[in-house]
């Protein structure tokens, strides 16, 4: 294996508005998980003693959640394309590190949910022959996502073999 094929960290951020993106759908759930204890405890006509103690533990879980893990993810993920390879990182809690030779890529795709559209954000996703799935980019600026799709279409194009 090469020197410029080696598992090693990317050099790229993803952009800093990904923290507000992780943020925003991490506070989502927890805002949930308490309005099912708050339903409870409105409809119920004797709300069970222990609820009062799990919208506590939910609240106090949400607010660290909320706090910490888009931090930390910004400081974990991580991408960089070369004419060689697509190289990624990514998680929080179990962190994964992907490198995906050009010649092996089939698709490059992006995609926007409503929050990344809102914060002007995509996700890059490359597919390859892997059994371990695509390699995902997530938190890209919308710009940059264009512009690394098109330099991967262009270079995937421009390499021979069948990328299987």
């Amino acid at each position: 294996m090469s020197a410029e094929w080696r598992l090693r960290a990317p050099a790229n951020l993803v952009s800093r508005r990904a923290i507000v993106q992780w943020a925003l759908r991490a506070g989502l759930f927890w805002v949930f998980v308490l309005a099912v204890h708050g339903g409870i405890a409105l409809f119920s006509d004797e709300p069970p003693g222990w609820l009062r103690y799990t919208a506590i533990g939910a609240a106090v879980v949400g607010v660290v959640h909320v706090a910490v893990m888009p931090q930390w993810r910004y400081r974990v993920h991580r991408w960089e394309t070369t004419a060689d390879a697509v190289f990624t990182r990514s998680g929080w809690v179990t962190q994964e590190w992907r490198l995906a030779p050009i010649s092996r890529i089939q698709t490059v795709d992006t995609g926007r949910g409503p929050l990344q559209q809102l914060l002007k954000l995509s996700t890059v996703t490359i597919t390859t022959a892997s059994a371990q799935g695509p390699l995902k980019i997530d938190g890209l600026d919308a710009t940059v996502a264009a512009k690394v799709v098109d330099e991967l279409s262009a270079t995937t194009q421009a390499t021979p073999g069948d990328a299987t």
